[in-house]
This record gives C-alpha cells, structure tokens and sequence, in this order.
C-alpha cells in the first residue's frame, strides 16, 4: 500500500473516512477484498497477500483497524519478516483492548524492512502510527498542518518512533506520516472535502476515487528525494501509479468509510477497484457492508 489518507474523529455519523492505493509489482499473487479468517478464527476483511499471507490493510470483525506502507529509500532490503505480518497481528487482538505497548515489546523493527503502520481500536478510539525508520521520520517528518501529536523518544522502545493520533485527517505514503509529498496533500485535500459533504447518495464516493485514479505526475521541483532514479521518482509521483517498464504499478484502490448514525448502530463500507495490469484495463469493483461494531465500548 503506497498512499493513503484517513480522517479519525472528524465526524459523528462517520468516525473514519478512509481512501488507498496499494502499488505493488504486478507478479506478486494477491486476493482482492473478502472476508477471511486469521489463524485464532477473528474475520478479518482484506485483500490478501498470497505470497507471504499477510495484508496490507484491514479492519477486524472486533474493530481493530491497521495499515501498512513501505519506507522507501533507494536501497533493495532483505529482511527476516515479512511486514504484513504486523497487520494481521494486531487485527488478531480483541475490541477494545489497547495493547499497543505489548505488541512493541514482542516485535524486533529489525526484523523488517522500512515500514509505516498506522493502527486503530474504533470502538476505543485509540489511534497511533508506528514506524522503524527514525531517519525518515527527521527527514520527511510531517507538514506545519499536521496534527500529529508526537510522542518523545522515550516513549518507546529502541528501534521505533511513532505518535499517538488525535481526531484529524491524515495522510501517508512511503514516507514519515504526514510528509507532504504532492500526491499525499492531494488525497488528504480529497478526503477533506468529502467530509464536508453528505457522505451519502449513490455516487458520494466519486470525488474520492477520482483523487485515486489521477495519473498526473508532480512538478519535477516537488519531487522528494528518496535514493531512486529521477525519471522513477515523478513515475512515482502520480497518485495513480503506472510503471509497466518495470512490472509495477497501482493494483487496488480501497475506499471505506464507517457510518455510525447512533451508538446502537453502525456500519462498515468497502468499495475496492482492482486495476488489472493489461488492457482492456477494466477494473473490477467489489463491494462489502458490514454491520457491526454496535456494540458499546466495555468500561
């Protein structure tokens, strides 16, 4: 997953607003959104990884939420793990249980190449982001619009720096959260705008998708510097990402969003478009609603 922008706490009747595109090369086997079970048994709703089983985001049926992103920085890694793992590790856990701390304590960061992981407990409402890149956090860190409330070094153990998220709107890519890549503003703009909107209607979503689907690269002098190739990077660089010179490109789009009209009733909504990779170039759009998450938080 290469870019991605989520509101937290923003609205009421829409705790979380969600728009992704996962990018990833085209030969690596992957599932496209379903309902399936993790090991302890707990739904999980994801695409699927088939290569290393993990995913790259989900939610739970207990209402935990992760995301994952890449750090990129130039340079192939080869790493014991594979990062969507810590996916499917915290969408394992119970509701309401914020065992963020214990999940740090049992996971060696040097184990992985460079990461982004946001995770959420929706029904707590306890939100953080997590990453083993602290270089890239200092160089890229987030943008003077950012709410990001960041936690000191202490805070955490050797090898990782992160922040507890407050209620906002946020965006990441393959960078610290919150850099302000052009395409990580872009979709954050978008996601803005929606949440002044209905949220509702037959095509509320459109604006969204379209902020994905934009194949437009940034202005060369916009361009981050990440250890690639400058040709590469403004490849890179669209929101939308084409690259078939080298088997690698945006796959998926995933937009979801919880609509919670009152605190005896919720719903989560998933709408993934899988791009194939060849013409005639039509995605495939899946759709899944699941009602629940209704139930109180326990004190």
């Amino acid at each position: 997953m290469c870019l991605i922008a989520f509101a937290i706490g923003q609205r009421t009747d829409c705790p979380l607003l969600l728009a992704a595109n996962r990018d990833e090369f085209w030969a690596r086997p992957t599932l496209p959104l379903a309902a399936w079970p993790l090991e302890n048994g707990l739904t999980v709703y994801a695409g699927r990884d088939l290569l290393a089983g993990g995913t790259w985001l989900g939610f739970s049926a207990a209402g935990r939420v992760a995301m994952l992103t890449n750090v990129r920085d130039g340079q192939p890694e080869r790493a014991a793990r594979s990062r969507g793992e810590l996916v499917t590790r915290w969408l394992a856990g119970p509701a309401a249980a914020p065992d963020v701390p214990a999940l740090l304590q049992q996971t060696d960061p040097s184990a992985y190449g460079g990461f982004n992981l946001v995770l959420g407990d929706c029904l707590s409402g306890h939100w953080c982001w997590l990453s083993n890149r602290s270089r890239s956090a200092e160089r890229d860190g987030p943008g003077a619009d950012s709410p990001i409330a960041r936690l000191r070094p202490h805070d955490l153990p050797p090898g990782w720096c992160g922040a507890a998220l407050a209620p906002g709107v946020y965006g990441l890519s393959n960078a610290a959260l919150d850099s302000p890549w052009p395409k990580v503003r872009q979709l954050k703009a978008a996601v803005a705008a929606a949440l002044q909107d209905t949220l509702h209607g037959e095509r509320w979503q459109d604006p969204l998708l379209q902020a994905l689907l934009d194949r437009r690269p940034a202005p060369e002098a916009q361009l981050p510097a990440t250890g690639v190739p400058l040709a590469q990077e403004k490849l890179l660089s669209s929101p939308f990402v084409e690259m078939p010179q080298h088997g690698y490109g945006t796959r998926s789009s995933l937009i979801a969003r919880w609509l919670r009209p009152s605190a005896a009733s919720s719903q989560l909504e998933l709408q993934e478009w899988t791009h194939p990779p060849v013409p005639p170039n039509q995605s495939t759009y899946n759709r899944l609603c699941i009602s629940m998450w209704a139930m109180p938080t326990s004190s």
